[in-house]
């Protein structure tokens, strides 16, 4: 029963967090007992304490699992339809094309984590996990990915300013950013945020 409802529920390779699961007649004992005997059969596969997942057959192995960008992702940034994070960082401002360099480890910024800052090791790979200082949710994620970036922009620049006001007026247009959105969440930001705000009058780019 339990493998079926896997089955139903993920994919192949999908990072299963068994906290999510909670099955309408079944004890948690009951429930841990049944995942233990699917591991011991080789029908999922721990992935780290509290993650599995259903082994997806390749044609070099039969048990591979997702990667720990994956994992990550769904642990601090979004699973089952619920936004609790996103990119951060040199890894935000490489994503819209505002650094050239591909940082070494990954920085997110998250509600589950209860550290400020910490540094978490997935599988073989670092990431840098920043406690948020307002709630993310899937309404306000894209401004405040925005007023993040711009709190040490000057750090993350590989041009100058004209054309990185150019890439952070295409990412606020693209995710419909307003005035009102920015003035809701700004005054929860240090002061340069405020000054590289106005610096790229991006106050003239939003209605």
């Amino acid at each position: 029963m339990l493998f079926e409802y896997l089955k139903e529920h993920y994919d192949d390779g999908e990072p299963i967090f068994l906290d999510d699961i909670h099955i309408e007649g079944m004890r948690r004992d009951n429930f841990r007992q049944q995942i233990k005997t699917l591991a011991d059969a080789g029908k999922i596969v721990r992935y780290e304490k509290g993650i599995y997942y259903i082994p997806k057959k390749t044609r070099f192995s039969s048990s591979a699992g997702p990667t720990p960008e994956t994992v990550a992702k769904y642990k601090y940034i979004s699973r089952g339809g619920k936004t609790d994070g996103y990119y951060s960082g040199s890894t935000f401002a490489n994503i819209i094309g505002l650094s050239l360099q591909v940082p070494m480890k990954k920085e997110i910024v998250s509600n589950n984590i209860a550290a400020i800052v910490r540094e978490v090791l997935i599988g073989k790979q670092s990431f840098i996990v920043r406690k948020t200082n307002v709630p993310i949710s899937d309404d306000n994620v894209k401004v405040l990915q925005l007023l993040e970036l711009l709190k040490n922009l000057d750090s993350y620049l590989d041009s100058d300013y004209d054309e990185a006001r150019e890439k952070l007026k295409k990412y606020s247009l693209a995710n419909h950013i307003t005035r009102d959105d920015v003035d809701r969440y700004i005054r929860r930001y240090p002061d340069s945020t405020f000054r590289y705000y106005y610096e790229m009058r991006l106050d003239h780019v939003l209605a």
